[in-house]
């Protein structure tokens, strides 16, 4: 590649190492790799005894989950009447007759390896393997592959109804259901064609071919939409390969965009094929709580009555400050505005989920705000669109919704930052009633993070809680009074711990404004020395959807940060300002100024762990994010050059005019350009500060990204060459958003960045890090 005169990037390619920016001053050795390598989950996750995984209600009264130890994963069934658990089936039989069907040897003592999902199917158990389904019988075992009624070629996977009987999928741009048991297919609409069609799921960056609708409770109706993207601005990739390219093109909204995605939603009556157009007029492409119309695989803004006479929907302003949450008629399309909320900066109706419930028995809406600074519940009468009374108080979090009882009008849901003494991030489960003012329930008292599966009936919670340090415990739970019924197993790291392995520490220190504290982790070396002197690498995801901090559970490995630890660093991550989970105006602590990126909570917190802790070397200090990551990454070096030494900046959103619409446009609002062609996003451009960069800087990209485009690194790119600054450059030809097949060639390109320009050292030459099969 020839660049510009004066220009001094260096690119690379597969295959072409990195410059030493230092004189090699020590030496890490291949041992050093090989010790990281043996830090990193697939190692580490087999090593974990006893903490169940995947569980799954069969009925309200059996369950089954993935136990693992010594002899390999096991999948148990439990049988809550008697409290005893055992293997659901011979795994040695059972793996010889997948293995049978599959096409593969399937090994008995890791069936998770190739099972993705189990369920009951009367006396067999159907497990989804790559996809395709397999009943296999208990006793004998035999397997057989399922019969499914097989479509066109560019038909999209279906969307099955409640009673199992049908299924709804896009075929050619239109809404089709087939009956499972026949085959026979019927088509719903007819009206649908590129780039107006039936169900599409497109958000830019995400764009498949599966129906975004809501069944009916009877299976009887659906509701959907007719997605407009005609004159919205499209997306291009191309692919890098011998001969002509392969080209991709979809419909991505950019931010500022006159004209963006819009939906006109449609209820349609199944067994008649009749569609019933709403009565208003086009909607925004939004949800209530993420960048995409389906925020968890369903449309989750839309519910319909027990009844399905009527859906109760939100439809959310392009920019989210504002909601309103309406009813519709299905037999005559008629919508009613029911009310609304604004909010200075955002609005959302969870924490990573969407909270209001359609109570039509009651005729009731339950919606969710955070108006008093924290997340709570309030119960609304849909006649009037008043409120009744609000159902929780204080200054903490309801979580999430996971079941509401109509008939004794109970309410379960998690909750954090309540309990006295607790960690703020621990999500507990609790239950109230909506309608005497008593205060929650407690269920689940200990300080740790609880994750919860609750029995079809509700009656039955299987409740895995575990800290950052200690491994989790299973106990089977009354969603009535918590009390444990039975403990299912009990987490062993004793395999773990002798592998070498170490605890993440948990760490606490004071916001930029000296008073907030901001919780997080560091990471130490397995062979760490306190009198030697270690650069801090801080791994960053600035949010504001989520934060640096991957699980304040237990997990055998937070992605690469111990393995980086491993080769002489100290690595931290910490949650700043401006990520969930806090009050509404820690949330808000950088709104509409996504260039923030937390980095004055990063930097506060790292100067005080140095004055805490001598060993940590403040005149060394890296960073390293992918995607938002990538993005503070690049703000970091560029905004604060005497502080970050040396920065490796992953797929970065590093100008969210080069994102999709939906993203920025809450974080950061709409655009907004003056006369003189300044905005309000050109602060937040990475690219407008290039000029600054003082360290070493990797940029790395996939080329074939279509959730953060390319461009938003080349932009950065175009910035430091016309400054003439000397920086790294990693593209992955075929790579996506994830690099797939790349990731570990990256990783490894990582270690050896950080060795190289932040320890000051050499690395060994190539090292391969080898997956585990």
């Amino acid at each position: 590649m020839k660049l510009e005169r004066g220009a001094s990037a260096l690119v690379l390619c597969a295959g072409v190492a990195l410059s030493n920016g230092a004189a090699a001053q020590a030496q890490v050795t291949e041992a050093d790799y090989a010790r990281a390598e043996k830090m990193l989950s697939m190692t580490t996750a087999p090593l974990v005894d006893h903490a169940i995984q995947r569980v799954k209600w069969l009925d309200d009264g059996h369950f089954v989950y993935l136990d693992n130890d010594v002899n390999g994963t096991r999948l148990m069934r439990m049988d809550v009447a008697t409290g005893q658990a055992a293997p659901a089936f011979d795994h040695a039989r059972m793996a010889k007759a997948l293995s049978a069907v599959v096409g593969k040897q399937v090994d008995a003592k890791r069936i998770d390896k190739t099972v993705q999902g189990v369920t009951l199917a009367g006396d067999a158990y159907d497990f989804s393997v790559r996809g395709t389904h397999y009943l296999c019988d208990i006793a004998k075992p035999n397997c057989k592959a399922k019969p499914v009624a097989k479509g066109q070629d560019g038909d999209g996977p279906g969307n099955v109804s409640p009673d199992g009987k049908r299924e709804a999928f896009i075929r050619n741009w239109n809404l089709w259901v087939r009956d499972l048991a026949t085959g026979k297919e019927t088509q719903l609409t007819t009206d649908g064609v590129k780039d107006f069609g039936y169900a599409t799921n497109n958000a830019g960056w995400v764009h498949d071919d599966s129906a975004i609708l809501v069944w009916s409770p009877d299976s009887s109706k659906i509701a959907t939409f007719q997605q407009d993207q005609r004159k919205t601005s499209s997306m291009t990739v191309v692919s890098t390969n011998v001969g002509a390219p392969k080209v991709e093109t979809w419909k991505y909204p950019f931010v500022g965009d006159k004209d963006v995605t819009m939906i006109e939603r449609v209820l349609i009556d199944v067994p008649t094929a009749k569609m019933v157009r709403l009565k208003m007029a086009p909607d925004q492409h939004r949800s209530t709580q993420c960048d995409d119309v389906s925020c968890f695989g369903g449309w989750e803004d839309v519910q319909w009555a027990k009844d399905g006479k009527s859906i109760a929907f939100v439809s959310s302003a392009r920019d989210h400050t504002k909601a309103t949450l309406r009813t519709a008629d299905a037999a005559t399309g008629t919508v009613k505005d029911i009310f609304d909320e604004s909010a200075k900066n955002w609005f959302e109706s969870g924490i990573n989920a969407i909270n209001w419930r359609y109570l039509s028995d009651s005729n009731e809406i339950l919606w969710w705000s955070q108006r008093s600074n924290w997340g709570h519940l309030y119960l609304y009468d849909l006649s009037t669109g008043k409120m009744k009374q609000q159902v929780t108080h204080g200054d903490w979090n309801v979580a999430e919704v996971l079941r509401i009882d109509p008939a004794t009008r109970t309410v379960w849901f998690t909750g954090v930052n309540r309990e006295a003494g607790h960690h703020p991030y621990h999500q507990h489960l609790y239950r109230v009633n909506l309608d005497d003012g008593a205060e929650p329930v407690l269920l689940s008292p200990e300080d740790a993070q609880h994750d919860f599966v609750l029995s079809p009936d509700g009656k039955r919670v299987v409740d895995t809680y575990s800290t950052t340090t200690v491994a989790p415990v299973s106990v089977l739970r009354d969603t009535n009074d918590g009390k444990v019924v039975q403990e299912i197993a009990k987490g062993d790291l004793t395999r773990l711990k002798a592998s070498g392995w170490v605890a993440p520490e948990p760490i606490v220190v004071k916001a930029r404004d000296g008073k907030t504290d901001l919780y997080g982790q560091m990471f130490k070396p397995s062979n760490f020395d306190p009198n030697k002197k270690y650069p801090i690498i801080n791994y960053i995801y600035p949010g504001p959807q989520v934060g640096s901090v991957r699980s304040y559970g237990f997990l055998p490995a937070h992605g690469d940060n111990q393995a980086l630890a491993e080769l002489g660093f100290i690595v931290v991550a910490i949650d700043g300002m401006g990520t969930p989970y806090r009050s509404k105006a820690f949330h808000d602590a950088y709104a509409k100024n996504v260039g923030d990126n937390t980095l004055p909570d990063q930097i506060t917190g790292m100067k005080q762990l140095a004055q805490r802790y001598p060993f940590i070397d403040l005149t060394r200090v890296g960073i390293w994010g992918h995607s938002g990551g990538g993005n503070a990454t690049g703000t970091a070096m560029f905004r604060y050059p005497e502080f970050f030494k040396v920065g490796i900046a992953e797929s970065g959103n590093h100008d969210n005019r080069n994102y999709e619409d939906d993203w920025a446009e809450k974080w950061q609002g709409l655009l907004v350009a003056g006369k003189d062609g300044k905005s309000n996003y050109d602060d937040q451009a990475n690219q407008n500060h290039a000029a600054n960069l003082k360290g070493k800087l990797l940029l790395m990209h996939g080329m074939m990204d279509d959730n953060v485009p390319s461009s938003s690194t080349m932009l950065v790119v175009d910035a430091l060459i016309k400054a003439n600054k000397d920086f790294d450059l990693l593209l992955l030809p075929n790579a996506r958003h994830g690099y797939g097949e790349y990731s570990l060639y990256v990783m490894r390109k990582r270690w050896d960045y950080f060795v190289t320009n932040l320890l000051g050292a050499s690395h060994p030459d190539a090292y391969s890090i080898k997956p585990v099969r």
